[in-house]
């Protein structure tokens, strides 16, 4: 008999331990070679496990358990042959493939931030399954019912990916039992992920000397712009053009101008960067997370909106990597798809600033002498003030602003087109 020793893999530089989230198979099952037979937590992201071999599985540790990199969880029995009841079974992770969100949703997750919410499922039938940990998560922290899932692991077995499938295809929330009145309550252990968000964002307030700024931005030229090109745009570069690539096209602009905006303290040091890693905060399943665009300074908005979406897509299917998520210089957090009218969003350490984005209202404001009514966003840069002067801080923030308001520049450069033809 042969037998493979399964180790936990490193899923990155300074992580050292993992969590089993789920069990994607079972004891005595037999595996495929590359199939994930199990999700683990890191405290960066959710990672998937694929079997190194063909064979049949045992298991060595169990869902929840917090496991050292290197560590074996799993035995595969490579001289096992092949069961022949097994012929038709796919790899879970390839059936679950299948139930991806349409492209309307995945466009609409861009924002990015919420989850997507497609067209209601008609005539479906849903088992009243029993979730994984994983999928028990997911559950309770957006509030999704178990008989409004359908289960497609093994014997019926709600997975994370179902209740994924579940929220991104919608459900009838009509049918859904509202609070209980019964006085119960539940705990439930704390994902690896959530307890590192909640240490980042304590230290974050308690670490830093945390300053926020605001501004409006009218929102009516990128509004037309849009409107104008959109159509053109899509056409042309295959990504639809969304808030998002101006706002980071604007910031890179104004980091330039105010690279202490984009400096980080290290020790008795100040790093400055000569280049923007902009990180885009998005809402998943697992919760906050903050994949990062590298070197956006250099890229055109139609290359932004590309890995915006490829990012926010892994993010929210659970592929995304830490590597993906190291290393950012700034950071841009959207809470405006939510409908948030103003908030001063917390630091993202090491980093020294982040720019908050809220809701499109239409507001009445003066414009040359007169009252209008214009879409009107109100922005925040929450900033640590070791680094960033108050001056730097609002010059930053009115930089972005004029660059907004007269997109035009952002093509330029942050400069005067008018400035630019007459060589001035």
């Amino acid at each position: 008999m042969a037998v493979l020793e399964m180790k936990v893999p490193s899923p990155g530089e300074s992580i050292s331990e993992v969590e089993i989230a789920s069990w994607l198979v079972s004891d005595g099952d037999y595996v495929e070679k590359d199939q994930a037979i199990a999700e683990v937590d890191s405290d960066k992201a959710t990672l998937e496990l694929p079997a190194e071999e063909s064979g049949i599985v045992t298991l060595k540790a169990k869902e929840g358990d917090t496991v050292a990199v290197g560590q074996v969880v799993c035995l595969i029995d490579t001289s096992a042959a092949k069961p022949a009841n097994t012929s038709a079974k796919a790899p879970v992770a390839k059936a679950e493939e299948k139930a991806a969100t349409p492209v309307k949703a995945e466009e609409k997750a861009l924002a990015p931030n919420p989850m997507p919410v497609a067209e209601e499922k008609k005539d479906k039938s849903y088992a009243d399954g029993v979730p994984s940990v994983a999928a028990s998560k997911i559950m309770a922290e957006n509030g999704v019912p178990a008989n409004k899932v359908n289960g497609t692991g093994k014997d019926g077995r709600i997975t994370k990916q179902d209740v994924l499938s579940a929220m991104s295809n919608g459900f009838d929330t009509a049918t859904t039992n509202g609070w209980g009145g019964t006085r119960n309550s539940s705990s439930e252990k704390m994902s690896m992920l959530r307890r590192k968000i909640a240490e980042r964002l304590l230290a974050a307030k308690n670490d830093t000397a945390m300053l926020t700024t605001f501004n409006e931005v009218d929102m009516k030229p990128i509004m037309d712009l849009r409107e104008k090109y959109k159509k053109q745009f899509a056409d042309h570069h295959e990504v639809n053009l969304g808030f998002m690539s101006f706002f980071t096209k604007a910031v890179t602009e104004a980091l330039n101008i105010y690279p202490a905006v984009n400096a980080q303290i290290s020790d008795k040091e100040l790093i400055f960067h000569d280049y923007a890693d902009i990180g885009i905060a998005v809402s998943s399943p697992k919760g906050l997370m903050v994949p990062i665009v590298r070197n956006a300074e250099q890229m055109t908005l139609a290359e932004i909106e590309r890995e915006i979406k490829r990012l926010a897509i892994r993010a929210r299917d659970g592929k995304i990597t830490p590597d993906e998520m190291t290393g950012g210089t700034f950071t841009i957090t959207n809470g405006g798809v939510f409908g948030s009218m103003l908030s001063t969003p917390i630091l993202n350490p090491p980093q020294s600033a982040i720019l908050g984005m809220h809701n499109i209202v239409e507001r009445a404001v003066v414009v040359d002498g007169k009252i209008e009514v214009r879409p009107i966003m109100y922005v925040a840069l929450s900033y640590d003030h070791r680094v960033i002067d108050g001056k730097e801080s609002v010059g930053f923030l009115v930089k972005v602003k004029e660059m907004l308001e007269n997109p035009e520049r952002i093509i330029f450069g942050g400069k005067d087109p008018y400035a630019v033809l007459l060589g001035l």
